[in-house]
């Protein structure tokens, strides 16, 4: 039987994967990936790595390991910070897992004799016809698709995703019934490497950030904000707005302008919306498709699935949404079939 390394996280989805694996007669290997975390943030990396030994341990499985923490520093976290020094908004999962998970994680494993590698996410991978096709997760809310758009086509074929067929109640349900060590470990939530702190103080840390102006649609100082690259187009708080009549209407950033420090925001949300988006980096799962064509988009994970035209504009790409939405520059615009709703074409990062 093939070969599986398995991510093992310490939490419980990548538990059931590998529980799942060896019941169907895999041979299983169990892989703790240590990634970068900043000296000023407690620690976490020991907690997570023992839980994933005590899963190995239960399951009798190899255990191992590999420290790609400063490949993540310098191929996510380095990217972030740059982005969002510019005021841009980036996605440093997306790029995990294309860099590290799929990326770095993967060319070891299948070095180290791995035939193939399996992850804890909620999605699914479809062959046929010497295909291979990236689906949604079965559970809705748990759906990870969005962040594994950018997995190497050579890397998706020798994929598994154990629990993509499962709902999240059940994936939990199984690890108790199998008595695994980690059943009752809490789902982990936000930035692995952020820790227990907010993004903006984690920023802070790293780039420079100044107070400055917020300006109205005229460019007339209405309030102040901490520093414009900490806030997000659409954001509607973290800063204050004077206004004439003395009480402060919802505000909603309409745009920033890192170089001179200004946030421009509007009382009418319509005003950060477009009607389209260049999308640069674009990934195509498979042969690139013909355009245009019509599609299912996210801009932004877990939101609403939206109507969108995409075709090329210039040397690249363009998404025309039937209605305006509100969207980030730096964020992915991910790309699914139109009809279904359920297969992921690919994505590209979205710019102005």
């Amino acid at each position: 039987m093939a070969t599986v390394y398995v991510g093992l996280s310490g939490g419980v989805d990548s538990a059931v994967s590998a529980a799942l694996l060896k019941s169907q007669g895999y041979d299983v290997v169990g892989v703790f990936i240590k990634i970068w975390q900043p000296e000023f943030i407690e620690c976490t990396w020991k907690e997570d790595r023992l839980d994933a030994m005590r899963v190995a341990a239960a399951l009798q499985i190899p255990f191992r390991e590999i420290d790609l923490s400063e490949q993540y520093k310098e191929k996510v976290v380095q990217d972030m910070l740059e982005n969002y020094a510019k005021g841009v908004t980036p996605n440093p999962d997306v790029l995990c897992n294309r860099y590290i998970k799929f990326g770095d994680f993967a060319d070891w494993a299948f070095a180290s004799g791995a035939d193939l590698i399996a992850t804890g996410h909620y999605a699914r991978v479809e062959k046929g016809n010497g295909k291979t096709a990236l689906l949604r997760g079965v559970d809705s809310e748990k759906d990870q698709s969005y962040f594994l758009h950018r997995i190497p086509d050579n890397v998706l074929a020798r994929t598994i995703f154990p629990i993509g067929g499962m709902m999240k109640r059940d994936v939990r349900e199984l690890a108790k019934r199998l008595r695994l060590p980690n059943a009752a470990r809490p789902d982990s939530q936000g930035l692995c490497f952020v820790g227990d702190i907010t993004l903006k103080d984690f920023l802070r840390r790293f780039i420079s950030v100044e107070p400055g102006p917020v300006i109205d649609m005229k460019g007339v100082v209405v309030g102040t904000h901490d520093g414009a690259a900490l806030y997000t187009i659409g954001q509607r708080h973290g800063f204050s707005v004077r206004t004439s009549k003395g009480a402060t209407a919802t505000h909603y950033v309409v745009e920033i302008d890192a170089a001179a420090n200004t946030v421009r925001v509007s009382e009418h949300k319509h005003d950060a919306a477009k009607d389209s988006v260049v999308l640069e980096d674009i990934h195509w799962i498979g042969e690139a498709p013909q355009l245009p064509f019509q599609a299912s988009v996210e801009v932004r994970y877990h939101s609403a699935p939206v109507r969108a035209r995409i075709e090329s504009s210039g040397n690249g790409v363009r998404a025309i949404f039937h209605e305006p939405q509100i969207v980030s520059p730096g964020q992915s615009l991910v790309i699914y079939d139109v009809v279904s709703g359920e297969q992921c074409h690919g994505g590209g990062v979205i710019g102005f």
